[in-house]
């Protein structure tokens, strides 16, 4: 789900980018606290940083004696992006495996679809696996999928994964499963 949180940072401006009269500009501040909502990427509490909408304040920058750089107090509005069980999103299907398929769901990289929660899907093995349903719909490579969020976790670090949350998905229920997008690369003959 996408929301909009009011945050508060404190962002540290290099001595070297003030100017002769010791005023640092604007867009240095900006730009700076845009730099670390990138390598912030996600909190536990908000799920993960899309864009940053508007600048409510920034505060008067305060100099630490050791180094001479700047902090300055900035609240922004931040679109962010933090899934919620029972919610039904879209995934792209990047690798089958015999017990389930993993999703992409906008910057969540990790939704693990079980074949156990694929009702009347069936694993077809072969150089391209895919699973394959009672009515003939195909799960495969790069397809996308509608899905219920059975539950979702953050990983703070654990292995490649760091800062992400991870999620359980299911097509259990009315309108789950492949989908197709208006726009397909068919030939329409």
């Amino acid at each position: 789900m996408f929301c909009e949180v009011e945050l508060f940072r404190d962002v540290a401006v290099i001595a070297e980018n003030l100017n002769r009269n010791g005023l640092v500009s604007q867009q240095s501040i900006v730009t700076r606290l845009l730099e670390d909502m990138l390598n912030e990427k996600a909190s536990k509490d908000h799920g993960y940083f899309l864009a940053v909408t508007s600048l409510k304040n920034i505060g008067k920058g305060e100099v630490v004696d050791e180094s001479g750089d700047v902090f300055f107090p900035v609240v922004f509005n931040c679109r962010t992006f933090l899934p919620y069980t029972g919610e039904i999103l879209q995934g792209v299907v990047s690798h089958i495996f015999r017990h389930g398929v993993f999703l992409r769901c906008g910057p969540i990289k990790y939704a693990f679809l079980s074949a156990r929660k694929m009702p009347n899907y069936h694993f077809v093995a072969g150089e391209n696996p895919i699973f394959l349903s009672d009515e003939l719909a195909k799960i495969e490579i790069d397809i996308v999928v509608r899905f219920v969020v059975l539950g979702v976790r953050w990983i703070e670090r654990r292995g490649r994964i760091k800062k992400e949350f991870v999620m359980l998905a299911s097509l259990v229920g009315d309108s789950l499963g492949p989908i197709s997008l208006s726009g397909s690369d068919e030939l329409d003959l």
